[in-house]
């Protein structure tokens, strides 16, 4: 009765264990699709830094630059 009883469990548990797994590759695809859209978007980004500053020196600027701020006339 016993040893009847360890079967169901163990079948039941066989579902279950594959249903997991079913659900981990599924996550591991929606990861892998989401790496290359972040690298695409990452990529698209630096491209529009590279086109908006050519140069590559984006030089060395801070927030709140006093000196900054009144050689432009804003202070």
């Amino acid at each position: 009765m016993m040893r009847q009883i360890s079967e169901y469990v163990q079948f039941f548990w066989m579902f279950e264990s594959h249903a997991q797994q079913r659900l981990a590759w599924e996550d591991a695809a929606e990861a892998r699709i989401a790496r290359i859209k972040a690298e695409e978007a990452a990529a698209l980004q630096l491209q529009a830094m590279l086109d908006a500053n050519p140069s590559g020196s984006l030089g060395h600027s801070k927030l709140n630059d006093i000196e900054a701020l009144k050689k432009e006339g804003l202070l």
